[in-house]
């Protein structure tokens, strides 16, 4: 579809994946709702682009990617990717802001940056929709689960005290509230995951992560407390 407000970016990609597979591409648009709806109707099928090969329909651009014997995408697959680039992203950050301040990458601060980036980055994914991630935090939060207003609150606790660990402010507020709500959320991932052996998705990037809760979820919790334990020590 080659319409004055939308692009199929589909048909794109199958154009594309066609000519890196050496084919020459006749590559033909439907420019308005009447030739989709015509197209649809005369081929029998629900969505385009499809694809014709030597007169053979192929069909869309995922069947097309199967016909070349190419991945594709499970929908509700597990997958790591999310939290392997935001913490891999986050690790450049500490390093790049060590860099820039102290004339090094490698320094105490950047273990502490990486920490409170990481918290931060959390805490925006899950704000991108709060209503989304209180559902998904709802089903194993032990806290949310007795005062539901709190599945609502967590991002913005997390946010704030990522914000104030990276800039060593008001420690008597943000030590005492990391260490609150990652406790608790420690103690809730464990007994989901450990002890009830429940297979439930993390709530950890956002309402529609499909990172299984588990060792993830745990180790956002641990850095949280280990950060605020540190900067507990670092006050005496």
């Amino acid at each position: 579809m080659v319409m004055p407000g939308h692009t199929c970016p589909y048909g794109l990609k199958a154009r594309h994946l066609l000519k890196r597979k050496g084919f020459t591409v006749d590559d033909r648009w439907l420019t308005t709702r009447e030739e989709v709806d015509a197209f649809k109707a005369e081929h029998g099928v629900g969505t385009t682009p499809q694809t014709f090969i030597g007169g053979v329909r192929i069909g869309g651009y995922d069947d097309l990617r199967r016909h070349f014997r190419l991945k594709v995408a499970d929908p509700d697959a597990v997958s790591y990717r999310p939290v392997i680039a935001l913490f891999a992203m986050t690790a450049l950050m500490a390093l790049a802001s060590s860099h820039a301040a102290f004339g090094s990458p490698f320094t105490l601060r950047t273990a502490e940056w990486f920490v409170s980036f990481s918290m931060v980055v959390l805490a925006l994914l899950k704000l991108q929709d709060v209503d989304k991630f209180a559902t998904m935090f709802l089903n194993y939060d032990l806290l949310a689960r007795r005062w539901v207003p709190y599945a609502s609150l967590y991002p913005f606790a997390e946010g704030l005290v990522g914000v104030l660990m990276t800039a060593h402010a008001l420690p008597w507020l943000s030590i005492p509230l990391a260490l609150f709500i990652a406790t608790i959320g420690a103690v809730s991932v464990f007994k989901a995951v450990y002890i009830d052996r429940r297979d439930l998705k993390c709530a950890c990037v956002g309402g529609s992560s499909r990172v299984p809760l588990g060792f993830v979820s745990l180790t956002e919790n641990l850095m949280m407390i280990g950060m605020a334990l540190w900067m507990l020590a670092m006050l005496r």
